[in-house]
């Protein structure tokens, strides 16, 4: 199933920061893949969230990101062309192999899908390509302004609008352009590849799916997208695209193996750089999020820290429970425990010992409510409880521990 987004950032090819999220299943993630979205779009694009969820139910982590100069990413459109969005592309690859696991699968939606056909061969790790509404010709993108070509090539520039939007484009990006023969680079890509591509598509005609397949060698695969639009603007076009993808890239990716996971033998936290407080969590295989209250200035998007640790008393307490159950034959049907945490002052607490009185000031009071299911009778019940107060994180929480810290340079 899909876990929430997360937003996370990195250096792009002109140095600026670009705003990326990270789509993570909740179980352990068997591959990344790496989005890149339409020219002028972003990472939010319908198409772009449709193919991440679609991903991230089949346990495939998606990095989807903005472009220099587009969406939440910073950076000076007008300075960029299609050689430094490859550059960025790379970035994003070198972002996720330094964090989890660089890409083994590379989607791309029109001339994002030319950019990770070109830039297939610098991500070696990369086992698949899959594309749609890709043209065949990078120069393709100049028909959307196509009308300020010649202005652009007296000028220098010319601000044109795309989307409804104005963008400022230069003669540099347009020279760049021709330096690209996307069909010899596909020819040479040793990955495999799937082609969507929708008939009726106005934006990007058909004929360049076909030359894209043309070109490629096996394995390769080709899908019609049938009635959709270049955008895939209907959300039934993009959950259909979305499925085709993720049922293909099943079989050029590892089956039944995890992505390794950057971590040694302990848990790892690094900020997101969403709020405050915001921190992901890598504890092995599995992701989650931390924050504090929005009271105290996070973003309730996690568990706060005292959570976590009070998340650790209660399932360890019903682990702990459920052994001794099934050790002893004990017919219990469901054990529940809700555990409440708070700081008082140890001369108020009536159930602290002397070890605790003694240190004065305020102590972390933990309250453990345990709850079972079953025909149980009250000496088995209270031997239950008494079972609970053996569970190693409530012996942990009871002794004197030792934290050492130490700085890890890089």
């Amino acid at each position: 199933m899909p876990g929430k987004p997360i937003k996370v950032t990195f250096e792009g090819a002109h140095g600026a920061e670009l705003a990326a999220r990270l789509d993570l299943p909740t179980g352990p993630v068997k591959a990344y893949a790496l989005f890149a979205h339409c020219f002028t779009c972003t990472k939010d694009l319908i198409a772009a969230r449709k193919i991440a969820e679609a991903l991230t139910i089949e346990g495939i982590g998606v990095l989807r990101f903005d472009f220099t100069g587009l969406g939440g990413s910073g950076g000076d459109f007008a300075s960029t062309n299609f050689t430094s969005n490859l550059d960025d592309l790379e970035r994003a690859a070198d972002f996720l192999r330094d964090a989890f696991e660089a890409p083994k699968l590379l989607i791309g939606h029109s001339l994002g899908g030319a950019a990770v056909l070109a830039v297939a061969d610098r991500i070696k790790e990369a086992t698949a390509v899959a594309t749609i509404g890709a043209p065949a010709d990078v120069h393709h993108v100049t028909h959307n302004f196509a009308d300020h070509l010649d202005e652009i090539r007296e000028k220098g520039e010319a601000q044109v609008c795309l989307g409804g939007r104005p963008f400022v484009i230069r003669k540099q990006f347009v020279d760049d352009l021709g330096g690209y023969d996307l069909p010899t680079q596909v020819a040479k890509m040793k990955k495999a590849l799937l082609v969507l591509h929708a008939p009726l598509d106005q934006t990007v005609g058909i004929e360049n799916a076909g030359k894209i397949f043309d070109a490629a060698k096996h394995p390769k695969s080709f899908v019609s997208l049938d009635q959709a639009d270049h955008l895939l603007s209907d959300p039934d076009d993009a959950q259909y695209a979305a499925s085709v993808i993720a049922a293909w890239a099943k079989r050029y990716l590892p089956a039944g193996k995890s992505a390794k996971p950057d971590i040694g033998e302990g848990v790892i936290v690094r900020e997101t750089g969403l709020g405050k407080f915001q921190s992901m969590v890598m504890a092995g295989k599995h992701r989650l999020l931390a924050d504090e209250p929005q009271k105290v200035g996070g973003l309730d998007s996690g568990p706060s820290p005292y959570d976590y640790l009070s998340t650790a008393l209660g399932s360890c307490t019903v682990m702990t429970i459920r052994m001794y159950a099934d050790h002893k034959g004990i017919p219990i049907d469901s054990i529940r425990a809700e555990v409440l945490h708070q700081k008082v002052h140890a001369d108020d607490c009536a159930e602290c010992g002397e070890q605790h009185s003694a240190k004065g000031g305020k102590i972390d009071r933990f309250e453990r409510i345990i709850r079972f299911t079953g025909d149980l009778d009250d000496a088995t019940r209270q031997r239950l409880i008494e079972i609970a107060d053996k569970c190693p994180v409530h012996r942990t929480l009871e002794a004197t521990s030792l934290i050492v810290t130490r700085e890890d340079r890089v």
